[in-house]
This record gives C-alpha cells, structure tokens and sequence, in this order.
C-alpha cells in the first residue's frame, strides 16, 4: 500500500511540474518553474500592474543610511493588447545617404551586393570633453534565477565590451528587489568602474496612488550612496519606461511625478535624483515636465519605428517596385530610414526648448541603439506579433549616426542586454525566457555584443579605433519571409519590410578579399579598405552563411558557422536573427 501511495504521489508531482503555474499578476506565467513575466510589452497602454510591497534588501557595502523600507501599493490593473500601430513614439522620416567617397582605416565604410566602392562614414567631431556613457537595458525581469555570479559575469562580460553600465528594467514581481541587490553587490565586489541605475517599468509598476510612489523612492534611497550608482550633476540617475499616464493619486502626471518622486522630501541632498524618463508623448509637451524630466530617453529612437509595409510601399512607388521583388535602387530608398536622426533631432530641439533646470545644468539626452525587433506572441498569450525593420546593417548603421551626433548626445543606451521576447538581445541566453524559446534558443546574438566596442569607443573618445584583429561578422533570418506555415500565431504584421539577405561586417587591418557564401554554389567577393567594410548579399534557400577574409593570396578569417540552415521549408515563423563571428 505504502509503494502504491508513493507511486501515485510521484505520477502526480511529475503531472504538476509539467504544466505552466500561473502567478498574480495578469500577464505572467511560470514555465519550467522560472516566472516568465510580460515585461516586454513595449507600449505604454499595456499596463499590466499588482499591488506590491517591497522590501529591499540593503546590499553588501551600501552606507548604513541607506537603509531599505518597505511600502504597500494599492492595485491599478490595466492592460490593453499592443500592435505596431499603437506604438507612441516621434516621427522619422528618410535621411539623405552621405556621398560615397574614400574610406580612411579609422572609419567604416560600406558595400553592397553590386558594388565594392567603400562610403565612407564622415569623421565624428572632436571630444566636446563632456563625458560619455553606454549602457545596456537589462530586464531585471528575466532574472528569477540568476545569482550573484550570473550578475558577476554579465558585468564582467559588458565590461570587456565597452559597455559602463547597466539600466535595471524592475518591474512589480515581488523577487526583483532581491536580483537588483544582487547586481549592484556583484558589480561593487567587481572592482570596476561599472555603473547601474534603476528605470522603473511604469507598464508594469503601478502609479495610481501617493503610495506608489514609495516604491520608487525606496529603490532611490536605497542606492542613492552605492559606489556603483551612476550619479548625473552630483545626483542618482534614474530612468523609466513608460510613465507618461502616472498621476500617483494627484490632479495631473507632472503634478503626480513632481510631487511624490523628482520633488518629493525624500529625494533631497544626497537622494536627490537625476530624472531622464522615456515618456511616450510629443516632445512638444516636454515644456509641461519641466519639474520631472532632468533628460530625456528616447527609447523608440532605436529602431524606424514609422516604416510600415504600407509606408515603405509609397517610398517606392515612383520607382515602380514592390515590397516582394525589391531590386537595387528601391532597396536603397527604403534603406536611407536606417541610422536616420530624425527623432533625435526632435527630441533635443525639446529639450533645448524647456525652461532652464533650477541649478542650470544642461537636461542630458540618452539615446537608443538596437539591433533587431521581432515578437511572435499570440492574442492568446501577449498579443504581439511583428516585427521593426532592421535591415541595411542596423546596429552599426545607427552606431555611426550616434558617433557623428555624440557632442549632443550623453549616453547611448543599447536595447536591449536581454530582452529574449523582442529578439532584441546582445548578452548570452540566460536567466529566464518570457516564453520566447520557441524564436530565441539556438540563436545566439553575442557577434553584436562582441561588435559594440569598436563602436562604444567611436562615441566615447570621438575616434573610431584603428582595426587590430581581422574579424567576421555575419547574421541572418532562418527562413524565407514569403514561406507560408501553418503558424497559429500567423506571419508577423510588417514581414514584408525584410529581405531575405546576409547581412556582413568586416574588420581588416589592411586591405582584403572577403568572400561571402550562401551555398556552396553561391558566391560574391568584395574588395575592402582596412577598416570597417559592411556587405551583403542574397540569401539562399537551403543553403548556410559563410565568410572569408583573403589577403595576400592567404585566408586570415574563415568563417563557416555550424547550427545555420536558411529553411525553405520552416515549421514555424521566426524572424529573429542568426549572428555568427569570428573570435
């Protein structure tokens, strides 16, 4: 009788550990026991908030006045299914391309499928002797079960990277305080100038009474003295995203946020705090948070939000081409939106335009770089399914725009290190996936982390470094875009905007024959500058990516990445990028 029980008991176990548990708050699921949390939803109207009290745990080194409280919350539930259409965010419009001339071995040039002729990326201004940051978006959220020495490495490997810090994604998950503890006493015991700052997810936080906001200042105060605390004119930095709906129980937002966080008592001396919040609104309105926004985030600046299919269809409309049979010079148009400026520009116009700060310090400008965006949930789960367009060499792309604007510009912020649900990730797969597997294991983006330095450097000191080791960087999707599965989540709202292309950087210490592969009967070769050269060619169904970098009738780089296959006959979508290096 005794084994008959324990048998039963054990069937019953196994049953329980096999399905999903849900947690309290809507939105989140618990798989493989790790808390997959919707902290990815990426527009303002997705709100998705629980009552919370926090009780932050002081870490190893803060100065004992930084003692933890702890505060209730009240419940501000609310939630809205997102799309590519509801998201706020400035305009961009087209950029004009920069003129093709010689590339010098301090500048990045570009090729393309027809042509090796390098165009060259203009010089960045001289250092305006301000200093400079970049950091990545960290979502804190994907963290249940990391421990101190997965925060230990991430730092160390972010470090080794070119990367100063990291922006703390917290949301309402009662655990958080616990890993935001860990991050800042792992990159105390570092021993590195590591930076870290909160940026509160007010999607996911809640903000409807005065009790809130104590949450909020309890995260400032905590850390306010920590060694590690990013500090902007002497004060602790923080940011948000989302925000721009929270009015913590009072007559208006600014009135809510002024009040009860940036004004607040609390937050004086030395908890005063620095405030660059990514609000979702027209920048024309920065002029009425003149008491809560010290700088400003813009986070869609990342990506071309504005390109539709439909959009993308009009630019090209002159040139008689469509979407499905792109040729060179339709390809070029819809091109020249990657990198564009636009909405930076518009973002620090506003700034400039706000009323002089009380100390009459300049509000600092924190700018996004990213390079991808694709989601897949269904209307069952998070409700998201499309993609940004991130063609035309993206992250490097908008990586030289920032260089040539950086004396504007105070921290670039990489989107993200792991937000595994957006397939917008440059750390390793680790932690725990907001039920993203299905489009994320097996498609390591670690190439781009490894690209961030030359590039982190550029923006920093107002140099590109001189190319010291020949390198390969290559990425790609996994299937055709027009491959038509029996997907119940369907193809993803803006497919059409990508190409079914390789997309390459090189590194060379001198000038090179690189060799790009899609099969091994398909094949381009280039002739390249020392420097920085980016390519592409046309992908092929059923073929693979291949690399190769030729100097004096040698190869110096071969590069043939195991794992990659362009499937002409996928299973399921998936628009996220296979990235492959060489080092």
């Amino acid at each position: 009788m005794f084994s008959l029980t324990l048998a039963l008991l054990l069937v019953l176990v196994t049953i329980a550990n096999a399905l999903p548990v849900k947690v309290t708050r809507p939105g989140a699921e618990i798989y493989n026991n790790y808390p997959m949390i919707n902290l990815n939803a990426r527009r303002p109207d997705a709100a998705l908030v629980m009552p919370l009290s926090v009780n932050l745990p002081l870490p190893t080194g803060a100065p004992s006045s930084a003692l933890p409280s702890t505060s209730s919350t009240s419940t501000s539930p609310s939630s809205a299914t997102s799309s590519p259409s509801s998201t706020p965010s400035s305009s961009s419009s087209a950029a004009s391309s920069s003129a093709a001339s010689a590339s010098s071995p301090s500048q990045p040039s570009s090729a393309t499928t027809s042509t090796s002729t390098p165009s060259a990326t203009p010089s960045p201004p001289p250092s305006s002797g301000s200093p400079k940051y970049v950091v990545a978006h960290h979502m804190v959220g994907n963290t249940f079960p990391y421990t101190l020495s997965n925060w230990a490495a991430d730092i160390a490997l972010a470090h080794s990277s070119g990367i100063d810090g990291f922006a703390l994604n917290v949301g309402s998950d009662s655990w958080q305080p616990a890993r935001v503890a860990d991050a800042y006493q792992a990159a105390l015991q570092s021993g590195l100038d590591f930076k870290l700052f909160l940026s509160f997810d007010m999607s996911s936080l809640p903000c409807a009474s005065p009790n809130d906001a104590q949450t909020l200042r309890t995260y400032i105060t905590t850390y306010s003295s920590h060694p590690n605390q990013l500090k902007m004119s002497s004060r602790t930095f923080a940011s948000t995203f989302a925000g721009e709906s929270c009015a913590f129980g009072q007559g208006s937002v600014p009135t809510g946020w002024s009040s009860q966080f940036t004004q607040h008592p609390e937050l004086t001396g030395a908890n005063a705090v620095y405030f660059a919040p990514s609000f979702f609104v027209d920048p024309g309105t920065f002029g009425t948070f003149a008491d809560v926004m010290d700088g400003d985030f813009n986070f869609n600046s990342g990506w071309p939000i504005d390109l539709t299919a439909s959009s993308a269809q009009s630019l090209i409309a002159n040139l008689s081409a469509n979407l499905n049979d792109l040729d060179q010079a339709a390809t070029q148009v819809i091109g020249k939106v990657i990198g564009t400026t636009d909405t930076d520009t518009q973002h620090l116009n506003a700034l400039a335009a706000m009323p002089s700060t009380s100390d009459g310090e300049k509000r600092a400008y924190v700018a996004a770089v990213s390079p991808w965006f694709f989601t897949h949930y269904s209307p069952q789960t998070f409700h998201k399914n499309f993609i940004y367009m991130a063609d035309s060499h993206l992250y490097p792309t908008r990586w030289e725009s920032l260089v040539n604007i950086r004396d504007q510009v105070d921290i670039v912020e990489i989107v993200t290190w792991n937000d595994y649900g957006e397939s917008h990730y440059i750390g390793p797969i680790e932690g725990a996936q907001p039920n993203s597997q299905a489009w994320v294991d097996g498609l390591n983006h670690t190439g781009w982390l490894d690209m961030t330095n030359y590039y982190a450097t550029a923006f920093k000191t107002g140099s590109f470094p001189t190319i010291t080791e020949d390198k390969i960087y290559l990425w790609a999707r996994t299937h055709p875009k027009d491959a038509n599965v029996a997907d119940p989540v369907g193809k993803p709202t803006n497919f059409e905007l990508t190409q079914d292309t390789l997309w390459a950087v090189v590194q060379t210490t001198a000038p090179s024959t690189v060799t790009l592969s899609t099969s091994p009967t398909t094949s381009q070769t280039f002739s390249v500058p020392s420097g920085v050269s980016k390519l592409s060619m046309p992908l092929t169904p059923g073929g693979n990516m291949k690399g190769v970098i030729t100097r004096n009738g040698a190869d110096v780089v071969d590069l043939e990445p195991e794992g990659y296959v362009f499937d002409a006959n996928p299973t399921s979508y998936n628009f996220n990028a296979f990235v492959a290096y060489s080092g």
